[in-house]
């Protein structure tokens, strides 16, 4: 007992020490981020302050600027510039130099940038969300759950594990290879190429940023045409936090624009990642088979949720509160919503409930779509197959476990599902038989804010995964390392028998050493290393051996 109480104290202060240590805050520099331009405060000049009436069809996904208005009031925001062919180009020339300085900055370094942001992001919540807000018409609520808290998330995530998954992984060495240490490197690709969507402008541009930066990569994101206003604040953000450090200035770079700077930004990078319609990752993956980079696409998704007979819920809409429901962001998209419902309707669906509007402009009416719950949809709808991104509630019956797994999967999607059930393990169950990259049992998107977790679909959702180990490790040059264990001590050497030129028993030699090191059985394994020992110990050159066989 007297020899283990010194351990014991040990150990406590051990402990103890490490617990006021976690008291000490630590010290992270704070930056200021200009934001004049984009509070709204009732004073922006004459020109910024009328009702913006986008132009139909594809007139708007072309030209030399993008026009940015809130698709809650229409009111105009500005306008940036839609960058060319060639000015994608040397953006990434830049990112490119830049990163080659990045990828020799230790992990130290790349944490106090982590540290950084977040503690902005944390006294500047109202803002970002505020500014994600007029950009994509969402409420206050819905930004802080989608882009503050999933956003703290990953850097805490990066943190806390991000070093360990970057180092040297060593792995076993085999039985041929026992005099060899073999182990996985992971280094930077150099410059990631990223093409997000509009619906989280925060967050669709942090969780690349912050994968690729963090494991020494640049990055050159485009963003959405329908969020770039939010996007270019959010890019001085990062800029800030990049000056802070002594980072290069060029590390990260956000770029505006159309179809034509997407294409640019493919064919210049070392790896994509898009995220967006199955349509466009298609273009992207012909694209990208041009220079045989990685592509990793997170695409549409009609995810099931499926609630069952013996699941304990509320019935009925709450009567009382503010909801967050019908606002779009994207012009002319309420028509597609129609369009949908319209097809089902005619198929035989029929509408149970629909909801109404508030108080909105008369020229707001297309930026909106009253939530609508149909019954009575199957599999030949539209409505059914496409992805509809807005708020409509499609619901079928089931009449067993095995059904509903059956209709869950007649999909051309796989992203998630989210299963209800009164038992945890029924849930699992239904839960592990759909075909698809993530699920939530008795919860709804869960998966999400376990940032230790892989992100993404399957069949036209997608392939490839950001998040987790998984996401962090995509964005590396993933290299298999062998050296010697005991160099220079013991080192490879070929074995007599199949030195060049070979010898009359060399595939004799070669027979009895795969058995001794794989053989199933212990004893025929023993005879076999009993062989290899005595082969070795002959004396027969290989010379001689080669004239006995010619003549």
């Amino acid at each position: 007992m007297a020899f283990w109480w010194p351990l014991l104290v040990l150990a406590f202060a051990y402990g103890l020490c490490r617990f006021l240590f976690m008291l000490i805050p630590p010290k992270v520099p704070s930056i200021d981020v200009e934001a004049s331009d984009v509070l709204d405060d009732g004073n922006q000049a004459q020109e910024n302050s009328f009702i913006y009436v986008p132009p139909r069809g594809t007139s708007q996904q072309s030209g030399k600027i993008v026009q940015c208005y809130e698709p809650a009031t229409m009111k105009y925001l500005g306008y940036v510039p839609a960058l060319t062919r060639d000015e994608v180009k040397d953006r990434v020339a830049k990112v490119r130099k830049a990163q080659k300085m990045w990828a020799k900055t230790s992990f130290k370094q790349r944490r106090t940038f982590l540290r950084i942001l977040l503690k902005y992001i944390i006294k500047h919540q109202a803002l970002i969300c505020e500014i994600s807000s007029r950009d994509t018409g969402k409420t206050m609520v819905d930004a802080s759950l989608g882009e503050i808290m999933t956003t703290c998330e990953k850097i805490n995530w990066l943190l806390s594990e991000g070093e360990q998954w970057l180092k040297p992984e060593y792995r076993s060495s085999g039985r041929s290879m026992l005099h060899k240490r073999a182990k996985v490197e992971f280094h930077p690709l150099g410059v990631i190429g990223a093409i997000v969507s509009w619906n989280y402008p925060f967050h669709n541009i942090f969780n690349p940023m912050l994968t690729a930066v963090f494991s020494g990569n640049g990055i050159v994101i485009k963003i959405s045409e329908h969020a770039s206003w939010s996007g270019c604040f959010y890019f001085r953000i990062i800029q800030s936090a990049l000056a802070a450090i002594g980072a290069p200035e060029d590390l990260v770079e956000v770029i505006t624009g159309f179809a034509e700077t997407g294409e640019a930004l493919v064919s210049s990078v070392d790896k994509v990642i898009f995220v967006g319609s199955p349509g466009v990752g298609k273009m992207i993956m012909r694209n990208a088979a041009e220079t045989l980079i990685p592509v990793t696409l997170e695409l549409g998704g009609k995810d099931v949720f499926i609630v069952c007979d013996d699941v304990d819920v509320d019935h009925g809409p709450p009567l009382a509160g503010k909801y967050d429901m019908g606002a779009l962001c994207m012009h002319e998209h309420s028509e597609k919503l129609e369009g949908l419902i319209n097809d089902a309707l005619d198929k035989g669906a029929e509408i149970v409930a629909r909801g109404s509007f508030g108080h909105i402009g008369e020229d707001a009416v297309d930026q909106y779509f009253p939530p609508t719950v149909i019954v009575n949809v199957n599999h030949s709808m539209r409505l059914m197959q496409e992805e509809a991104f807005g708020p409509i509630m499609p619901i079928m019956k089931f009449s067993s476990d095995e059904e509903v797994v059956k209709l869950a999967n007649d999909s051309k999607y796989g992203l998630g599902c989210a299963v209800f059930s009164g038992s945890q393990d029924r849930a699992r169950d239904i839960a592990s038989q759909i075909h698809c990259g993530v699920a939530a049992v008795n919860d709804f998107a869960a998966t999400y804010m376990c940032q230790s977790l892989p992100f993404g679909g399957v069949k036209h959702s997608g392939f490839g995964r950001f998040g987790g180990v998984e996401g962090l490790r995509a964005c590396c040059l993933v290299k298999a390392v062998v050296e010697d264990r005991w160099w220079p001590f013991v080192k490879t050497k070929i074995p007599k028998p199949i030195q060049y030129p070979v010898a009359e028993n060399a595939f004799e030699f070669q027979e009895s050493l795969v058995e001794a090191l794989y053989g199933l059985n212990i004893w025929e394994r023993l005879q076999a290393l009993v062989n290899v020992l005595k082969m070795l110990t002959e004396q027969n050159p290989a010379g001689e051996s080669i004239k006995k066989k010619n003549n």
